[in-house]
């Protein structure tokens, strides 16, 4: 207990007797309430200022002790009280019994006062011990979410902002990251409802996609700016080195998981990063890989990716609208992206529309 405060002690006993004894015994060194049947304890006991210990007789009428104590262990309130029988019985059974029920210790009547008083200490010094602990755990416990909380906001600030990095010389809005963000979260969370998908689009795995998907470009910041800026077709060679952006995210972060040790985040930021180009009927780059050989991030982020760009003007194209550009998604289903995942994008876009609409 904190300071001086008195530990407080319910006595319940339909004798008087008893319950004089005990309060002469205990009074000066707590707090003492009395209860003379057990429906008074069971009242007593779901006070406000809950007792630290129950004294509790065994043999009453009405409810018994053994009645009373397995309603205060089936209450959350209370169940953590430390509970004392107190009995006229000396048999082993009735002690076994009274043990089982969840008591912490058993006195038998006549008392001896030395007894009852290092026993009560013992038990109240046991049950303040294990509070300690159980508030030390919890503050432990508080300490430690709110670190995790500040670990993973700064991540998904050096996340976002590594992003935004890639983006700076790629001539698209600043909100393109946000955009896809929670296109992907929309599309994911559709997608799920396929049950092919709803073991591996878990809310955690739908959260990791979220997080890193701002990461899919980061490969740009090593294009040179002459073809990131450039306003007209690219050749040949020049599509080359853009295209090996791809190769140049997903070098970066393998270079991340030797230095730092791999981890999910890692694995879904580089299925994105490396995989998000590649199409449906294997046309894609960079390794030309098809249907499911294509990881589920990268076919996501595909599609998302793509909205995002026919949406937005671009200095050597115009935006189409909403409805244009859902059109071409759709045609491209089974050639360019997976197509149950355009599936999915159907049933939202209407949502998918709001999104631009509000970014």
């Amino acid at each position: 207990m904190l300071g001086k405060e008195k530990f407080k002690i319910l006595i319940v006993d339909d004798e008087r007797f008893y319950i004089n004894v005990l309060n002469e015994l205990l009074v000066d060194e707590y707090i003492i309430a009395v209860a003379k049947s057990g429906e008074q304890a069971l009242l007593r006991a779901n006070d406000d200022s809950k007792p630290d210990l129950i004294l509790l007789d065994i043999i009453m009428p009405d409810m018994d002790g053994y009645e009373v104590c397995q309603h205060l262990k089936a209450n959350s309130k209370t169940r953590d009280i430390p509970i004392i029988f107190l009995t006229a019985k000396d048999d082993m059974d009735d002690e076994i019994t009274g043990l089982s029920l969840g008591a912490v210790d058993y006195i038998t009547k006549p008392m001896s006062r030395p007894i009852v008083r290092a026993r009560v200490a013992t038990h109240l010094a046991l049950a303040d011990a294990k509070r300690k602990l159980s508030n030390q755990n919890d503050n432990l416990e508080r300490a430690v979410d709110e670190r995790t909380q500040e670990i993973s906001a700064a991540r998904d600030v050096a996340v976002y902002c590594l992003g935004a990095l890639a983006e700076i010389n790629d001539n698209v809005t600043p909100f393109h990251l946000k955009r896809t963000q929670l296109y992907v979260r929309e599309i994911a969370n559709k997608l799920r409802e396929d049950e092919k998908y709803k073991n591996t689009l878990t809310d955690s795995y739908i959260k990791l996609l979220y997080k890193t998907c701002p990461l899919h470009d980061i490969g740009k910041v090593g294009v040179p700016d002459e073809i990131l800026l450039n306003q007209g077709p690219l050749d040949e060679k020049q599509r080359k080195v853009m295209q090996s952006h791809t190769e140049l995210g997903k070098l970066g972060i393998e270079r991340a998981e030797r230095e730092l040790g791999s981890s999910q985040f890692l694995e879904v930021a580089k299925d994105i990063v490396y995989t998000h180009h590649e199409h449906w009927d294997g046309s894609g780059y960079p390794q030309g890989l098809r249907k499911q050989q294509i990881p589920l991030a990268g076919r996501i982020m595909a599609v998302a990716d793509v909205y995002d760009a026919l949406i937005v003007k671009r200095p050597y194209k115009e935006p189409i609208s909403h409805q244009a550009a859902t059109a071409v998604i759709q045609a491209s289903s089974g050639s360019h992206f997976d197509p149950d995942v355009v599936d999915a994008f159907m049933r939202v876009e209407h949502e998918i529309s709001q999104i631009v609409m509000n970014n």
